[in-house]
Parts: C-alpha cells; sequence; structure tokens
C-alpha cells in the first residue's frame, strides 16, 4: 500500500496520471491495486482522457457518430483505440469505430445465450454502411473484426462451445454485404480442428468434421483424425 503521506502520496493527482500513462499499459491493471487512490483515477474518466490524448491526439477531435454501437466512456474509447492499433489491422490507420465493434462483438459472444450471427454480422454492417463505409468496405471491415475477435478468444470449455455453435448454424443466403464471409467459417472450423481437437468426443468430431466438408472441399490434412 502507498503511504498518502510519502512522497507519492503527496503528488497531486493530475501529476500522477502523468506518470501512469507513461507506463506500459500491462502494467496498469497492477499499478491500479496498489492503494484505493490509485484505484480511484484509473476507474475516473481524467486518466483515460489524458492517455487518449497522449496516444492517439486526434482521436478528440472526432464526432460521435450514428447506429447501434455506442462510442462510450473515454476507458472505452481507450479500449477501442488499442484494439484497433494492436488487434485489428486497418490499413495503418487507426478507426475508432473498428476497435468499438471489436469490442461489440466479443461482449456479445461471450454471452450465456449467443445471437445468432447472421444477427451479429448484420448489426455491424449496418454500423458501418450509416457511418458511410461502402457495402464492400463494410463486409471487408466485419469480416476482419470477426477473425480477431475468435482468434483472441480465450481457450477454454465457453469458447469450444461457442465455436461449436458457430460451426453448426445453418447457411444464411443473405444479399452481399450482410452474406457472411467464408474465411471467418474457416477459421471457425480450423480453431475446433486445431486448438480444441481434444474437446471433442470421437461422435462430435465426426459431426462437425462432415460440416466442414460439406463447405470446404479438400479439408486440410491437419483437420483429419481424432
Amino acid at each position: 500500500m502507498t503511504d498518502r503521506n510519502g512522497p507519492f502520496g503527496r503528488l497531486p493527482e493530475h501529476l500522477l496520471v502523468e506518470i501512469f500513462i507513461r507506463l506500459p499499459t500491462c502494467e496498469w491493471v497492477q499499478i491500479s491495486c496498489v492503494s484505493k487512490h490509485w484505484a480511484s483515477i484509473f476507474q475516473g474518466e481524467c486518466m483515460w482522457q489524458t492517455a487518449i490524448a497522449r496516444n492517439w491526439p486526434s482521436a478528440g477531435l472526432r464526432k460521435r457518430w450514428p447506429g447501434p454501437i455506442p462510442r462510450g466512456s473515454a476507458r472505452r474509447r481507450f479500449q477501442a483505440l488499442y484494439v484497433c492499433q494492436n488487434l485489428v489491422s486497418s490499413g495503418g490507420d487507426i478507426d475508432e469505430l473498428v476497435g468499438h465493434t471489436y469490442l461489440y462483438l466479443k461482449e456479445q459472444l461471450e454471452r450465456p445465450v449467443v445471437a445468432p450471427s447472421s444477427i451479429l454480422h448484420g448489426t455491424i454492417i449496418d454500423q458501418f454502411i450509416a457511418c458511410g463505409r461502402t457495402g464492400e468496405k463494410a463486409h471487408e471491415l466485419a469480416s476482419k473484426i470477426w477473425l480477431a475477435v475468435i482468434d483472441n478468444l480465450e481457450e477454454n470449455q465457453q469458447t469450444f462451445l461457442l465455436l461449436k455453435h458457430l460451426s453448426q448454424e445453418g447457411e444464411f443466403f443473405l444479399p452481399f454485404p450482410y452474406s457472411r464471409s467464408y474465411k471467418v467459417l474457416w477459421r471457425v472450423f480450423d480453431k475446433l480442428f486445431t486448438d480444441f481437437r481434444d474437446c471433442f468426443s470421437r461422435v462430435d468430431y465426426h459431426d462437425a468434421l462432415a460440416g466442414a466438408k460439406s463447405r470446404f472441399q479438400p479439408v486440410p490434412s491437419a483437420w483429419l483424425g481424432h
């Protein structure tokens, strides 16, 4: 615990914020646990607004956007900008909306009851089109976000059940750009047959493999064998 009468304890809050935002983000959780005072700084808006201004100076100039996915608090905005810079490739540009869409999709997929992927995909497409993207660009961004989310899910039983559910969903014949990318479905099966192979029972494995063969020919040799 920090001593409020010690050198750090006597620093004004705005100086503590300036120190914290210069430290690696991977250490922020640990720092916020040092004292109640420091925890309150990380819970406030000032810390995150300052961090955004330092890391993405132009982000504060962007206007709010229409559509179902909100921009949210300063902390949420920081998370979205960090995601866009580090997890979702967007051609070198920092597109905050991409980050917010990633967070939205990841949270939806981690819920106990997951909405049909066609509805989630449609929501993402509508969001990008409402913000002026073309249908082709909206489809491209949505596919990138789906792939990034799938790649960054934790390897646990919940993720196995989610991927299994996504692999078993029926085909939805929707017009472009609402049609789902086969790259995404390929990644779902690839994760199942590589990262989660040991989670299958023999019967479930052969059912999943039959589903994969009905969509992709030929299937990779790495998917075969249980």
